[in-house]
């Protein structure tokens, strides 16, 4: 059951092919948005599970027209501002304005942080901080001259918050979109944009690198106990983080801004 918070407005979604990003796609479709969605169908050079491929992002376009609501999915790079920004620009020409930002796109593998090959690192922060950066470059533009505000929700993690080990490059770009955020919210509050943090800890995705699990098991009783929640339930599923982009990307959220919103089994709590 969904309240329909979103009729006649528009969602720009990256890494909507599947996971999180697909979660988001049909729940803001449920809602009554219409959705841009764009993913890179591809498998990222230093990771160690296989990337989305272009029929799981047909797949979320069936599901999302399932809900009868319009979608525009494209194949592109978020580190490609030009070619991102195409999509912008061709997905609000067709379906008329836009109104909320969903940069879901990212990578994560995992290592001891001395250990990170230096074109991990890279590949992870041009991913995951550079490329949320290049969608905010390309999307608040377009919120800006619409002149009718918006709601911009950045995925980041519970690492993004905390120190989490075996992640350094990934916390490090998730703690850099914390601050993108912060900064983001001070400066387009004035337009009635609202910029927001989500932070999962564990989701049932197909990101999910084998060798976070071996340094777990190896380190089960000194650093794997930080990776743990409050609650029964292991793990989150995507439509949980949706749940959470849904209300911020509604009326309902109208006064939240610059929060950093954990929905993450109580991990950040312990």
């Amino acid at each position: 059951m969904t309240a329909r918070r979103l009729e006649g407005k528009v969602a720009f979604i990256t890494g909507a092919a599947r996971g999180q990003g697909r979660a988001h796609a049909v729940r803001l479709a449920a809602e009554g948005a219409d959705v841009i969605a764009l993913d890179s169908c591809a498998s990222a050079a230093t990771t160690s599970y296989a990337g989305p491929t272009e029929e799981d992002l047909a797949e979320t376009a069936r599901l999302v027209e399932a809900q009868d609501r319009r979608i525009v999915a494209r194949k592109a790079d978020i580190r490609d501002f030009d070619a991102l920004s195409a999509v912008v620009r061709e997905g609000v020409a067709e379906l008329g304005r836009l109104d909320v930002v969903v940069a879901n796109a990212g990578i994560c593998s995992a290592a001891m942080s001395w250990e990170i090959p230096v074109e991990k690192w890279r590949e992870t922060i041009d991913t995951n901080l550079t490329g949320t950066f290049f969608t905010m470059k390309a999307t608040v533009p377009v919120l800006l001259e619409q002149g009718t505000g918006g709601s911009i929700i950045i995925t980041s993690s519970v690492a993004g918050l905390r120190g989490l080990p075996f992640l350094a490059d990934y916390a490090a770009s998730k703690h850099g979109v914390v601050g993108l955020a912060r900064t983001m919210a001070n400066e387009l509050g004035q337009h009635n944009i609202r910029v927001n943090t989500v932070h999962p800890n564990g989701v049932a995705t197909g990101m999910q690198p084998a060798e976070m699990f071996e340094l777990v098991q190896q380190q089960a009783t000194t650093l794997g106990p930080m990776l743990m929640g409050a609650l029964p339930d292991q793990i989150s599923q995507p439509e949980d983080i949706a749940n959470a982009v849904a209300w911020l990307a509604s009326d309902e959220a109208r006064h939240v801004t610059g929060v950093q919103l954990p929905v993450d089994l109580g991990t950040l709590g312990r």
